[in-house]
């Protein structure tokens, strides 16, 4: 159990996210819309914290701010890069696929960094995180050379996980 000042600065944190989502879905800052925002991210929050304290995982250091930055950089690299991929294996005539599943074992130790990791694995077009089971993901990918060495397997996950770690934790 988190001690009494780790807990209300979870809170806090998770009131504040609610919030700013809540925002973010109103598109609007009238007086009714935030007064609505914080009784609800509130009573969300009170009533469901122990289902949504993975919230409260993020780090809010400046190297974990600048890491966030850098994850969607790479993260939107990795979309187009993968979807080129995918592009050129979709028009070659005799469709060049060679479909897996691959097990890879991340260093990320928090659940919102190992969902955040398989979530992004899942949205990079050409593979797909099928299954976490602890420290284990197992990833299906379209084309995976079978002769892959066990370092270009975890080169799946190294680009996303060096951030989500300075992240997450």
């Amino acid at each position: 159990m988190p001690a009494p000042d780790n807990k209300k600065r979870d809170l806090l944190i998770l009131i504040i996210t609610l919030f700013l989502f809540w925002l973010l879905l109103n598109g609007s800052l009238a007086v009714d819309v935030i007064v609505t925002g914080i009784v609800v991210s509130a009573l969300i929050t009170v009533l469901f914290y122990q289902g949504l304290s993975f919230f409260t995982e993020l780090r809010l250091t400046p190297a974990a701010i600048l890491a966030g930055f850098r994850y969607y950089v790479y993260f939107f690299g990795e979309l187009l890069r993968s979807n080129l991929k995918m592009a050129k294996i979709v028009i070659t005539p005799s469709l060049p696929i060679q479909p897996a599943i691959v097990r890879v074992r991340t260093r990320l130790k928090s659940r919102m960094g190992r969902l955040m990791l398989a979530n992004s694995i899942t949205l990079t077009p050409g593979t797909l995180t099928v299954d976490m089971q602890g420290e284990w993901l197992y990833i299906h990918c379209v084309y995976r050379d079978e002769t892959a060495k066990e370092q270009d397997t975890h080169d799946l996950i190294a680009g996303f996980e060096s951030y989500l770690e300075v992240m997450y934790g």
